[in-house]
């Protein structure tokens, strides 16, 4: 059995822009769907959505048989939650609220076998592909992708060292929590954030390092491309879910309105009396 190789990871490596979207509910049958449907990852959300880490190996099987990459953000940037995902079989994890250099270097050594790291060592299990991948331990960094999360005004400053550290595969700028350590909770699209973002995806642009982001609406995500980004999950699953509902509810009620001139009876359809003599 061959060590699978990282689609992600060589996309990023491609410089192409790979497309996705965000995966909270925790569903198998959403992540398969959204598989299919054409993005070219999906980011699993372990931090803020329900999904703990047995269904996280169900929905990294689902996702096996389908055309999206996973990406694993985890709930925090902590030693055993970045084992327990590789060793089930995660590939790229991003990790949350890196503030500088030495998270970013804790956050790459949690993901490396000794002696680069200090990633506990077990090759049984579904990464490894339950010990059958030969030398697995010796070349699984290879087809790991670390995405380090910049989410406040102090770690973009320090954007450049945090970068700079050797393991780091991706940057990945949260607009959300850029705002409220900004002062603009709520507002990503305040022009002082829009700014700082910007800025973000030009430093990484000059530092040679991909970096990623969401965009909360289709029209963010493409002035997000325009600004230099490297990949983009645009949405969530429940935001797409919930934005067709509505817009359908809307057409077929405003359709189904009733006209100025129902309120008159049809004689013709109304039912016939009968009067006894």
């Amino acid at each position: 059995m061959d060590l699978p190789q990282n689609p992600f990871k060589r996309a990023l490596q491609a410089a192409s822009v790979p497309v996705g979207t965000w995966h909270t509910l925790g569903s198998t049958a959403v992540v398969e769907a959204l598989g299919h449907a054409g993005f070219d990852f999906l980011v699993l959300d372990m931090e803020h959505g329900q999904i703990d880490l047995p269904q996280t190996v169900e929905l990294l099987r689902v996702m096996a048989g389908t055309r999206a990459a996973p990406v694993v953000r985890l709930p925090w940037n902590d030693m055993v939650a970045v084992k327990r995902v590789l060793d089930a079989g995660a590939q790229t994890v991003m990790l949350p609220f890196i503030q500088n250099a030495d998270e970013a270097r804790a956050a790459v050594a949690y993901t490396r076998y000794p002696p680069e790291g200090v990633r506990g060592v077990a090759s049984i299990y579904r990464g490894g592909g339950y010990g059958l991948i030969p030398d697995y331990c010796q070349h699984a960094a290879g087809e790991l992708c670390v995405i380090l999360q910049i989410e406040t005004l102090e770690a973009l400053e320090q954007l450049e060292e945090i970068a700079a550290v050797p393991g780091v595969d991706s940057i990945f700028i949260g607009p959300a929590d850029l705002s409220a350590s900004m002062g603009y909770l709520g507002h990503a699209d305040h022009p002082a954030v829009r700014e700082k973002l910007a800025l973000g995806a030009r430093e990484c642009r000059r530092l040679g390092k991909p970096c990623g982001i969401i965009g909360f609406s289709t029209e963010a995500a493409v002035d997000y491309l325009s600004y230099g980004y490297s990949w983009i999950a645009v949405s969530t699953d429940v935001t797409m879910m919930l934005r067709c509902a509505a817009q359908t509810l809307a057409t077929v009620r405003a359709s189904a309105a009733p006209s100025a001139n129902t309120g008159a009876r049809d004689d013709r359809s109304a039912p016939h009396q009968h009067r006894s003599g």
